[in-house]
């Protein structure tokens, strides 16, 4: 596993249990793997959290993540909900985003069992179906062509930055970083732009 350097952040680190509860409700995860050469892989997955493991699925086929995952157990998993990008100072480069994410770092394995593969795509339709969707419960007649994966959490990471009230963002709150600096002044050009002529 990697080390766990220093958060820079610490203000924006979630607490344990919050962590969990983001990941366990996420829609939508990245799987990074490394192959045999080196270089890392990533792919978006539908995911879910069960029996205190991130579980996944694909193809069959024997593709990147599976020569990825039989050839390094090591991996990492991220998920992330995005909010409003907001000012928070005068310049352009004072710009933020609301945001929670959290990062997972564990060993892959594939998982054979078919009773417990069965349990993963109940839970997963569960998590994911719509109620007026008319089909079925619990049959997957193409459980065999289909790879699940799970993951362990062996360290587990959550921030977030809220969406700060409008009383708290530019304009009627400055936080620049860069107090000091000037714009440069405007050319003739720019001072003539959009003037009708």
């Amino acid at each position: 596993m990697s080390s766990s350097p220093q958060i820079r952040r610490a203000d924006r680190l979630m607490p344990e249990e919050r962590a969990r509860q983001t990941l366990a409700a996420g829609y939508c995860g990245r799987l990074s793997t490394v192959g045999a050469d080196g270089y890392p892989y990533c792919v978006p997955l539908l995911y879910l959290v069960m029996d205190g493991e991130i579980w996944v699925h694909n193809s069959r086929a024997r593709g990147h993540l599976r020569a990825n995952v039989e050839h390094e157990a090591r991996a990492c998993f991220e998920i992330d909900q995005a909010g409003e990008v907001f000012p928070y100072g005068r310049f352009e480069c004072d710009s933020s985003l609301a945001y929670a994410s959290v990062i997972a770092f564990g060993r892959v394995r594939v998982v054979e069992d078919e009773a417990a593969k069965q349990r993963f795509f109940e839970a997963l339709m569960a998590k994911h179906a719509k109620p007026e969707w008319d089909r079925p419960k619990g049959f997957f007649p193409r459980l065999n062509e289909i790879t699940v994966y799970a993951m362990t959490i062996e360290r587990l990471s959550g921030k977030e930055s809220p969406l700060p009230g409008p009383g708290e963002r530019w304009p009627a709150v400055d936080r620049t970083k860069s107090p000091q600096a000037r714009p440069p002044a405007a050319t003739p050009r720019e001072a003539g732009h959009g003037q009708r002529r």
